[in-house]
This record gives structure tokens, C-alpha cells and sequence, in this order.
């Protein structure tokens, strides 16, 4: 087992692991943790109540977090025509056809995220190999696979985040940075925490969130008391 670094160790100390702490008193707890030299990414964690090997108790979709993720992401979008001229008054970073798609298949990865027309599903269904691993494949439960390629960019600029459940039953998902203001970042989380909730599954039985935490990127998971939002 590798050995924890001191600053590790001392934030530690700051935390009750017996605890759940309200959003936040936990979100705050988690600056003062963060002894990274940058500005770490602030995560939040959910154990749920399914089991993921269900197709009707698999969890995945996306949403625009209300302060963003302080994170610029690259977006590269697939479509033609009038819909490639949409994407690129949108923001787009890279807009095109096969062109992109001998790049990547040459190893090319400068992006974040992929949207697709689906007219242009056929083609871009190919890189399922290579997109599909890194979690890139264009998807319509999150968004990335439509006409409407000018709020898919919009949302994705303004801080859109897919969640999906592993093999585990876990969620991870980023909510903000620690440079962020206190109360942006406990919005982010109850945000993330409300869209959750209304995504249970019907044949979830039993607790559903079984529990949550939070992190920053160096820093130690703190336990997060949902019973409130929960049950709201």
C-alpha cells in the first residue's frame, strides 16, 4: 500500500470520518483540506441503491451544473452543412466530417467531449473502439447526440456534466474548483444531488443513496448528509 504524503496525513486529522456533515460545513472542510499547490478539482461521490447490471437500473444522463465545472472544455463536433456552420457560430472548437475521423483514428485526441448529428452517426459509430474506452462516444441520453448542435455546444460551455453509474453503483462527478466561492460550490453539489434523486430507477428498492461524499483532487473524501435533499 502506498504510503500517504504528510499534507495528506495533517488533513486527515480535520476529518471525522465517522461524521456526515451538512453540504456546507462538508464543502468548506474540503478547502481547508486542499494542500495542493493548484487549484484542485473539487469532486462529489454518490454509493446508490442499484445494481448496475440491471437494464432498468442503469443510471446515465447529463446536465449543466449552475457554476460550471471551472474547467474550459474542447469540443468537437461531427455534423455538415448548415448544422457544422451552427456548431461553429456555437463555439465549437473543431467542426467536421471524415477529416476528424482519420485523425483520430491516427491518434489524434485534443478534445473533451463529441457531438454528433445523428445523420452522422454511421460514420462516427465506427470510432466506438477508440472513442467508446476513453468514454468519448457520442451518446443521446447525455445530449451529444443530436440536430440541436447549438444548445448541446452552449451547455457543454457552460459547465454540462454527464454522470453514469459504474459496475459498482457509484457516481463520481466534478462540481467546481476550490477556487470557487463556498456557496457555488453547495449549489453545484445539491444540483448534481436533486437531478440524482429524480433519476431513480422504479426497480430500486430499498435505500436508494446509501451514502455521499466529497473531495478535492489531493485531498480526503469527506461523508456529505443527504437525508434532507433526499426526502425533499
Amino acid at each position: 500500500m502506498a504510503k500517504k504524503g504528510k499534507k495528506h496525513q495533517e488533513a486527515l486529522k480535520l476529518v471525522d470520518r465517522s461524521k456526515s456533515y451538512e453540504v456546507a460545513e462538508a464543502i468548506a472542510l474540503v478547502k481547508e483540506t486542499a494542500k495542493a499547490n493548484f487549484d484542485e478539482t473539487v469532486e462529489a461521490a454518490f454509493r446508490l441503491g442499484v445494481d448496475p447490471k440491471k437494464a432498468d437500473q442503469q443510471i446515465r444522463g447529463a446536465m449543466v451544473l449552475p457554476h460550471g465545472t471551472g474547467k474550459s472544455q474542447r469540443v468537437l463536433v461531427f455534423a455538415k452543412g448548415d448544422k457544422a456552420k451552427e456548431a461553429e457560430a456555437a463555439g465549437a472548437d473543431y467542426v467536421g466530417e471524415s477529416d476528424y475521423i482519420n485523425k483520430i483514428n491516427q491518434g489524434w485526441f485534443e478534445f473533451d467531449v463529441v457531438v454528433a448529428t445523428p445523420d452522422m452517426m454511421a460514420e462516427v459509430g465506427k470510432l466506438g473502439r477508440v472513442l467508446g474506452p476513453k468514454g468519448l462516444m457520442p451518446n443521446p441520453k447525455t445530449g451529444t447526440v443530436t440536430f440541436e448542435v447549438e444548445k448541446a455546444v452552449q451547455d457543454i460551455k457552460a459547465g454540462k456534466v454527464e454522470y453514469r453509474v459504474d459496475k459498482s453503483a457509484n457516481i463520481h462527478v466534478p462540481i467546481g474548483k476550490i477556487s470557487f466561492d463556498n456557496q457555488k460550490l453547495v449549489e453545484n453539489f445539491e444540483a448534481i444531488t436533486d437531478t440524482l434523486v429524480k433519476a431513480k430507477p422504479q426497480a430500486s428498492k430499498g435505500t436508494y443513496m446509501k451514502n455521499a461524499s466529497v473531495a478535492s483532487t489531493m485531498g480526503p473524501g469527506i461523508r456529505v448528509d443527504v437525508s434532507n435533499m433526499v426526502r425533499r
